[in-house]
C-alpha cells in the first residue's frame, strides 16, 4: 500500500528562529521519521521573490535555508528535498490553475488585504502567491500539508481549485488537508501580542543565537506584574509564551512545567529556560556548522532531490495537460 503524501515548503527569507523550528521543521522531521508518509520538502525560492531583495543576498538566504533544514532534521534519504525553482512544473501548473481561479477569490486572501489596507501596492506575484502554493502541493498529489493557522486560508483555496479542476476536466486531484502544528504560535519575547518574527530581532530567538545572546534575550523577555507562574494565554500571554517554549524544548508537559516552577520567581525560571533552549539548540548548531563547511554536498543533495521530484512532477503535468486539452 502506498504511503500518504506530505508536501511543505520553506521560504528562504532571513534567519530561522525557534518559532519556525517548533512550528514546522521539528514537525516535518517527526513526520518524515514516522515512516508513514512520502515527504516532499522544498525550498520555496520562487515564493521568496515577491518582496524586494538583492540577488546576492537571496542566493545566500536560499543556501542558508537548505543548511538550516538539514541541520534541524530533514533527511534527504527519507524525504525528497529540493529547490522549487529546479522543477519548472511548479510554475507550469500554477499557470493552468490561474485560468480556473477567479480574481475575487484571490482578493479575499487576508495577507493580500492586509497589504492593501496598509497602503502597499502588492506585486502580481504576491497577489498570485496562493495559486503557486496550490501548484506546489498538487504537483505531488499532496494529501497533507503541515501548516500554521495563517496558512489555512491559502490551503482552503487549494481545495477550491481541486474541486473546480476536477469538475471541469475530470478528477485527478484529492483535496489536501492541513496538519496544524501541535503547539500554538510562538510569540515575540518583547511583545506577546505579536507572533515571533525575523523582523523583530529583539523578541526573536534565532537558531544561530549564541548561548550568551539566548540568555540575554530571555532575561529581558517581557513577563507581567504577577509573581506566580501559570499557563493562560488569554489572561497571562507573556509568561504563558515562556512556559510553552520551556515545555517544547525540555519535553516536559506544560502542566508539569507549571508545577515545577510554582514557587520560583521569574528570574530563576528564565535562567532555567535559557539553559534548556541552549542545550536543545546545541546539536542543531553543531550539525549546522559542519554542514555549512561543505556547500558542494548541500548542492548535491538539492540536485538529487530535484531529480526525484521531477519524475513525479512530470507525471502529474502529463495528466493535467491531457485533461485540459494540451498536446
Amino acid at each position: 500500500m502506498s504511503k500518504l503524501v506530505i508536501v511543505s515548503g520553506l521560504k528562504p527569507t532571513g534567519e530561522l528562529h525557534i518559532g519556525n523550528y517548533l512550528g514546522m521543521l521539528k514537525q516535518a522531521a517527526e513526520l518524515q521519521n514516522s515512516g508513514k508518509y512520502d515527504c516532499f520538502y522544498f525550498i520555496a525560492d520562487y515564493h521568496s521573490l515577491t518582496v524586494k531583495y538583492k540577488p546576492e543576498e537571496k542566493k545566500r538566504e536560499i543556501l542558508n535555508m537548505a543548511v538550516d533544514a538539514l541541520a534541524a532534521g530533514i533527511d534527504s534519504e527519507k524525504s525528497t528535498f529540493f529547490l522549487q525553482s529546479a522543477v519548472p512544473e511548479h510554475a507550469n501548473l500554477a499557470w493552468i490553475f490561474n485560468t480556473i481561479t477567479s480574481v475575487g477569490e484571490l482578493e479575499r486572501m487576508v495577507e493580500y488585504k492586509e497589504k492593501i489596507s496598509g497602503g502597499e501596492t502588492p506585486n502580481v506575484g504576491l497577489f498570485d502567491y496562493p495559486v503557486l502554493m496550490a501548484a506546489d502541493i498538487l504537483l505531488y498529489k499532496g494529501e497533507f500539508v503541515p501548516a500554521g493557522e495563517d496558512q489555512l486560508q491559502h490551503l482552503e483555496l487549494t481545495r477550491t481549485i481541486v474541486r473546480t479542476f476536477n469538475k471541469r476536466f475530470g478528477k485527478i486531484f484529492k483535496e489536501p488537508r492541513g496538519i496544524l502544528a501541535k503547539i500554538p504560535r510562538v510569540m515575540s519575547l518583547d511583545d506577546p501580542t505579536k507572533k515571533m518574527s525575523k523582523t523583530l530581532p529583539k523578541g526573536c530567538l534565532y537558531l544561530s543565537d549564541s548561548p550568551q545572546i539566548i540568555r540575554r534575550k530571555i532575561q529581558s523577555a517581557v513577563t507581567d506584574s504577577y509573581k506566580n507562574i501559570v499557563y493562560d494565554f488569554e489572561k497571562r500571554p507573556a509568561i504563558s509564551n515562556l512556559i510553552l517554549i520551556y515545555s517544547e524544548f525540555s519535553g516536559i508537559p506544560i502542566p508539569d512545567a507549571v508545577e515545577k516552577f510554582k514557587s520560583a520567581n521569574y528570574a530563576d525560571f528564565k535562567k532555567d529556560l535559557a539553559e534548556v533552549v541552549i542545550k536543545a539548540l546545541k546539536p542543531i548548531q553543531e550539525k549546522r556548522n559542519k554542514i555549512a563547511t561543505n556547500e558542494d554536498k548541500v548542492f548535491e543533495i538539492l540536485s538529487k532531490g530535484a531529480k526525484k521530484a521531477e519524475v513525479v512532477a512530470r507525471q502529474t503535468m502529463d495528466q493535467v495537460k491531457e485533461k485540459v486539452g494540451l498536446l
